[in-house]
């Protein structure tokens, strides 16, 4: 399967030459280096500094930040390179940043908010998180505990936080936590800028994970975190829908990058299994094998194709909550699937940690969990489809 994507009429020039820009960058500053950051547990802050200045912290934003302007289907090229890759730590620790943490300041902060923080976040001189999911709420939003209560000129967090991606080394978070705690289901959240130095917050821990090892995610403690009340993101009382509203964004670039992941395994298969010689022939010239292979191949690419049409009817201001999350929960197990037989046709090396494949079984397990898991995406699907 060639490691690349055919040419379509969804991207425009400018996607294309994103894209080029981001195989450059991937082959030269990334495989040659990113086996040293699985070791060390995260991203080096000067390659991420790097990748600001060539622009690709900024796809999304106003060039007088930086940015370049474009529209969702640039998330969606940045997130099926970055899934190539064939780090998904590395690539998470990236698309945390651009697509998932940082947006909730563009879609909700003040003028003032957005002009202090924006340029720095657009250079990667300052790295964010975003902070919602807490050891008893995850996709269940309306059930976080860690509150947040007013007093004179600040806001006072008390709470935890769990499985925060790049929640060791941010820079700043955005966090969720309940201001009116009498308030019924979704009412009563609401979002804060929290700088890594603010009084009372500290990361509680660094977590040891299966896959995205070099990514670094955390637990995040809160008591009596002092937080100015002009570090309120949006309004109060209103979190909730702003955390909704970009897990649409966060579910389309995790199906991108899925399938960026399954379209690199494939093609690393294809190429083992032309080269790698059992029973006096290549594992190729066995039926089952290529035939498993050629299914997965296109399965893949109609999955892709899913997801470039769900990234398009974004781009356009259509309602597609139904479509993104199909795409989440198609993608999430799609890749899965496509990493177990591509392991399984590497024999014995594929378990060996030295081998890509290895890394990126591993790797593809969270993404039928992490940002709304298959079931809880299905679940979405189901009540639309009811009526």
């Amino acid at each position: 399967m060639p490691n690349n994507t055919p040419a379509s009429p969804i991207f425009r020039e400018e996607h294309e030459m994103l894209r080029d820009q981001l195989r450059r960058f991937i082959d030269e500053e990334v495989k040659p280096k990113a086996e040293k950051w699985e070791e060390d547990g995260f991203v080096p802050r000067d390659v991420l500094r790097r990748m600001g200045e060539l622009g690709f912290l900024g796809i999304r934003y106003p060039e007088r930040f930086g940015g370049a302007a474009m529209d969702s289907l640039g998330s969606v090229v940045l997130a099926e390179e970055l899934g190539k890759s064939t780090f998904g730590g590395f690539a998470i620790t990236v698309l945390v940043h651009t697509d998932m943490a940082s947006p909730h300041l563009m879609n909700a902060g003040t003028p003032d908010q957005i002009a202090r923080l924006m340029p720095d976040i657009v250079a990667g001189r300052t790295i964010t998180a975003v902070a919602v999911t807490e050891p008893g709420a995850g996709s269940d939003v309306k059930g976080i505990r860690t509150t947040a209560r007013r007093e004179g000129g600040h806001y006072v967090l008390n709470g935890s936080k769990m499985f925060i991606t790049n929640g060791v080394h941010a820079d700043v978070y955005f966090v969720a936590a309940k201001t009116d705690t009498r308030a019924r289901g979704s009412a009563g959240i609401s979002m804060f800028i929290l700088p890594k130095d603010t009084p009372g917050f500290s990361v509680g821990r660094a977590l040891r994970k299966t896959g995205w090892l070099s990514s670094d995610t955390a637990e995040l403690v809160f008591e009596d975190a002092h937080v100015p009340a002009e570090n309120l993101l949006g309004e109060e009382n209103r979190g909730f829908y702003a955390v909704m509203k970009n897990f649409q964004n966060e579910r389309l670039v995790l199906g991108a990058q899925a399938m960026g992941e399954a379209e690199a395994a494939l093609a690393i298969t294809l190429q083992h299994v032309q080269t790698r010689q059992a029973f006096g022939a290549p594992l190729w010239e066995k039926q089952a094998i290529r035939q498993r292979l050629s299914m997965l191949a296109a399965r893949v690419a109609a999955a892709q194709q899913f997801v470039h049409h769900t990234g398009w009817l974004d781009a356009q201001g259509r309602e597609c909550v139904t479509e993104v999350s199909m795409v989440k929960a198609l993608c999430g197990e799609l890749v899965n699937e496509v990493m177990y037989a591509c392991q399984q046709f590497h024999g014995g090396m594929g378990y060996i940690r030295e081998t890509a494949i290895e890394r990126m079984v591993r790797d593809a397990r969270v993404q039928s969990i992490g940002g709304g898991a298959t079931e809880v995406m299905l679940e979405e699907v189901a009540k639309r489809l009811h009526g």
